[in-house]
C-alpha cells in the first residue's frame, strides 16, 4: 500500500446511513415501488403483490406518445386557453376546471364524465387535453383516443380476436378515457358496435369519460340510442355546448392576422 492509499484510508469519513438512504431515494423515479412496478399489500390477512399505479401512468404516457398528443400535454393548459373575452368560452373553461377540482368526489359516481360539443376550432380539444394534463399531474392515468385513428387501428384487428380484444381493452379499462373528435367522419355499423362495447363497459363500471365532438345530443342518439343515452347520462352534469361562428379559433387567428 503506497502512502497516498494509506492516507486516504486513515482520513476517510464514514458515510452516514441517512445519507445512503437519501441517495437511494433520489435514484428511484417511483418511491412507492422503487421502480419494480410492484408493491406489497395485505388483503384478508395475506401478503399479496399488486402492480404499482406508476405502471398505469407509464402506460398512459406511452399511448399518448403513440397517439401524437404527448407534446400537447405540455402545451395545452387552462392558463393558455384564450377565452378572447367571450362568456361562452370563459364558461366552458370554468366548467372544465370545476370538473378537475371535483374529480375525486365524482370519479366513481354515475355522472362522472364531461363532454364538449360544438363546432370545429372552438377549443374543445384544448379543454379536453387540459383536463387530461391536470389529471395526469394528480397521478390519475388518462388515455387519449383520437377517434378516427383509433377506430382505424381497432378495425384492422377485427379478424384477430386476441389482437382485437387487446386493442379494445386499452380504451375499455383506462382509468380515464378521453375520446377526441368522437364520431368524426363517415360512420359505419362497425363504428356503432365498437363504440357500444367501449361505452357500455365504462358505463357499467363507472369509468369516467372526457369527450369532444361536433355532434349535438340528438346526433349522438341518432348514431346509436343505446350508446348515446349512456354517454348523456354519464355526462349529465357536465355537457358543454360551444357554438357560434366567432368562436372558431382558427378563423379568429386568420382574421386577426390579416387585420
Amino acid at each position: 500500500m503506497d502512502k497516498l492509499e494509506k492516507w486516504l484510508m486513515e482520513h476517510a469519513k464514514p458515510v452516514k446511513a441517512e445519507g445512503i438512504n437519501n441517495m437511494q431515494r433520489c435514484q428511484y423515479q417511483c418511491q412507492e415501488c422503487k421502480d419494480t412496478g410492484w408493491i406489497t399489500i395485505y388483503k384478508d390477512g395475506y401478503e399479496v403483490m399488486r402492480k404499482c399505479r406508476c405502471c398505469k401512468i407509464k402506460r398512459a404516457k406511452e399511448l399518448a406518445e403513440r397517439s401524437g398528443i404527448s407534446g400537447e400535454f405540455r402545451k395545452k393548459s387552462f392558463a393558455s386557453f384564450d377565452t378572447r373575452g367571450n362568456p361562452v368560452l370563459a364558461g366552458a373553461r370554468n366548467k372544465a376546471e370545476g370538473y378537475v377540482k371535483n374529480f375525486a368526489a365524482s370519479r366513481h359516481g354515475r355522472h362522472n364524465s364531461i363532454m364538449f360539443c360544438g363546432q370545429p376550432g372552438s377549443g374543445k380539444t384544448h379543454l379536453g387535453t387540459a383536463i387530461c394534463s391536470s389529471l395526469m399531474a394528480m397521478g390519475v392515468p388518462a388515455i387519449y383516443m383520437p377517434y378516427r385513428n383509433a377506430m382505424t387501428r381497432v378495425k384492422q384487428h377485427i379478424g384477430d380476436e386476441a389482437a382485437y380484444s387487446k386493442e379494445l381493452g386499452i380504451y375499455m379499462d383506462a382509468d380515464v378515457l378521453y375520446i377526441d373528435d368522437m364520431l368524426k367522419g363517415r360512420l359505419t355499423d362497425t363504428d356503432v358496435n365498437v363504440m357500444y362495447e367501449i361505452i357500455n363497459y365504462r358505463y357499467m363500471n363507472n369509468l369516467p369519460l372526457i369527450i369532444s365532438t361536433e355532434k349535438d345530443l340528438e346526433g349522438l342518439l341518432l348514431f346509436d340510442e343505446a350508446t348515446g343515452s349512456r354517454i348523456i347520462e354519464m355526462c349529465l352534469d357536465n355537457i358543454v355546448w360551444i357554438e357560434s361562428r366567432e368562436l372558431n379559433y382558427r378563423m379568429y387567428k386568420f382574421v386577426k392576422g390579416g387585420a
